[in-house]
């Protein structure tokens, strides 16, 4: 397919989305988190209704310096409380779920297993839980991971029909959720009148206004704005990475076509080409050359650091042939975007604003 023939068929469903959107009522965990401030503001441009839950934004948080609660309707509660979000989605009445909310960091999930699985696996039954009360839910969409595979090292991506077992606590929890999700599918979910509920794999998803820890983005970021050197833990790890548009995308276009249509439920990998799984030592780099500013990395290897995997690829041929989804901004324009997003919050939250609003715009075409 040619690149003008892709941006025709872009244009296309990016202006059904947007009509599909309109008035949408969405209720979306996690949405004080990175990946659910992106979801907000592209729904927001969508004028969708949005109603959130969530625990309270970290102080420097994407939703603070967007002013989202201001935006939302805002429910700041833990996943863990059933009570809580069974009244939040019943007041709501939601059409579609995004289910994000996760402690999401591998190595937190080392020093806090107990948590990380009451949230990712008990949070996952709990809106389950909550969605089965919900009359006027027709679309649910839980947000796993790439690293739900058991990871065999292979230089192939993996499909959606591989063996799900995660090695560390962190992926071990979302590959339960994605049992958890695949149950109640289909034991609660299994008739004509029953809403359409699908799980979505994203690979690494890089951005601006992440400044979660142990992540190598934000540790760039934080450096480049500091004036240090970037401190590599995994130099010659292999990952999928994609810029959070391009899996929010995905999100969006699944959750649209499985409301209109059951046949498209299901699970899903989004991660970006071949070409763009690449290792943390060339995502240093050419972050590096997008800030300027004479900054530079180092590798520092632990070898008694916790088992993280050391290649990582994802097969997203089926999103591609059955939701017609694809990957729109490779790594180098992911990276400039975070280096261009960066720079504009350093100089306030307007400009942060203004930055974000552009490049959504950019990436739908609005």
């Amino acid at each position: 397919m040619g690149k003008r023939q892709r941006s025709v068929e872009d244009l296309g469903l990016n202006i059904i989305m947007q009509n599909f959107y309109k008035d949408k009522r969405v209720f979306i965990t996690g949405y004080t988190g990175f990946k659910g401030s992106w979801l907000c503001e592209i729904l927001l441009k969508f004028n969708a209704k949005i109603c959130g839950y969530a625990l309270p934004p970290e102080e420097l948080s994407l939703f603070n310096i967007l002013d989202l609660k201001n935006k939302c309707a805002n429910n700041f509660a833990d996943i863990r409380d059933l009570s809580k979000l069974k009244n939040a989605i019943k007041d709501f009445k939601p059409e579609i779920i995004f289910h994000l909310a996760a402690q999401p960091i591998v190595l937190a999930s080392y020093n806090d297993p107990v948590y990380t699985y009451e949230t990712n696996v008990m949070g996952t039954v709990n809106i389950l839980e909550a969605a089965r009360e919900c009359d006027s839910l027709k679309s649910f969409v839980n947000i796993t991971t790439d690293k739900v595979y058991e990871n065999k090292e292979w230089p192939w991506g993996y499909r959606e029909n591989e063996n799900l077992c995660g090695f560390d606590p962190y992926s071990n929890s979302k590959s339960c959720s994605e049992l958890v999700t695949y149950s109640y599918k289909h034991a609660f979910f299994n008739n004509e009148s029953s809403p359409a509920v699908s799980t979505a794999r994203a690979g690494n998803v890089i951005g601006g206004g992440d400044f979660a820890a142990n992540r190598i983005v934000p540790d760039c970021v934080r450096a480049a704005l500091k004036g240090d050197k970037i401190i590599l833990r995994n130099p010659g790890s292999i990952r999928p990475y994609q810029h959070v548009l391009d899996c929010l995308n995905g999100y969006l276009i699944l959750a649209m076509k499985q409301h209109e249509d059951k046949k498209f439920a299901g699970s899903y990998n989004f991660g970006p080409n071949e070409s763009d799984s690449v290792t943390t030592e060339f995502l240093a780099k050419t972050f590096c050359e997008a800030w300027g500013e004479g900054v530079s990395y180092e590798a520092n290897v632990n070898a008694n650091a916790p088992h993280e995997a050391n290649i990582l690829k994802l097969d997203c041929s089926l999103a591609k042939n059955i939701l017609a989804w694809h990957p729109k901004w490779d790594v180098a324009k992911a990276i400039s975007s975070i280096a261009e997003w960066t720079k504009a919050w350093r100089n306030g939250n307007l400009k942060a604003q203004a930055c974000i609003d552009a490049q959504i715009s950019e990436f739908f075409n609005l």
